[in-house]
């Protein structure tokens, strides 16, 4: 007899049109930079964004996130600030021969984005003791990341394009945003409707990295061991 009081749903595979839609989305996301149209996302279309990364997989169920819009243009011009002194100190830090290129790429949209999104991780939410991370205490952070994904993946689908601005400093971060001690800023993200996204990598079209091989990076069993993957 089945047990009614924990209900399950079929584990069976999607059907190809929908499994083929879920590695569409996940082989032509794109980081966004310079795409973004002035366009306000809908409302409707916003929830269905923050519901997908809202069902991230989280360690113990700690649901660790906050999602903080930015709609504001003045503290997006106090971010854009921000991430034009991290930048310019970042473009010191590379060999000679690799400034100017990393020079010329647009590596932010946060003043023309119509929203940016600071996904957050509360370190204390679940408490001292969490299922999960009583031997790996950052799960918290990497479950915040999988939130991070989702949503990606979810604006892929929705037609609405994601940059993830990295080159910030967590102080300045803190300090527009009056983030509590305990709160870790884990992504700021611009968001916004494009019209056409790079058939590959923008940093790959423009010559600053390739993918690397899928079959350099599996092993088997142990550390460096090739073998078949298929076995």
């Amino acid at each position: 007899m089945s047990d009614t009081s924990n209900p399950t749903s079929p584990a069976g595979p999607f059907s190809q049109a929908e499994r083929d839609a879920v590695y569409r989305a996940i082989e032509t996301r794109r980081d966004v930079r310079s795409q973004f149209l002035p366009d306000p996302i809908d409302p409707d279309t916003l929830n269905r964004l923050l519901r997908a990364a809202h069902h991230a997989p989280s360690v113990g169920l700690m649901q660790p996130w906050n999602f903080l819009l930015v709609r504001d243009p003045a503290i997006k011009s106090q971010v854009a600030a921000a991430f034009t002194r991290a930048n310019t100190e970042a473009a010191a830090l590379f060999p000679e021969n690799r400034r100017a290129l990393y020079s010329s790429l647009k590596l932010a949209g946060i003043e023309q984005a119509p929203l940016n999104l600071l996904i957050t991780c509360d370190r204390t939410r679940g408490g001292k003791v969490g299922l999960g991370r009583t031997h790996a205490p950052d799960m918290d952070l990497y479950s915040t990341v999988c939130a991070v994904q989702n949503l990606w993946l979810a604006a892929r689908a929705e037609g609405i394009g994601v940059g993830w601005v990295s080159i910030l400093r967590d102080t300045d971060l803190r300090t527009i945003f009056a983030l509590p001690d305990h709160i870790v800023p884990v992504a700021y993200l611009c968001l916004g409707y494009v019209v056409e996204l790079y058939d590959e990598p923008e940093l790959q079209a423009k010559g600053w990295a390739k993918r690397l091989p899928l079959e350099e990076l599996v092993f088997v069993d142990r550390w460096g061991a090739t073998g078949d993957v298929n076995a």
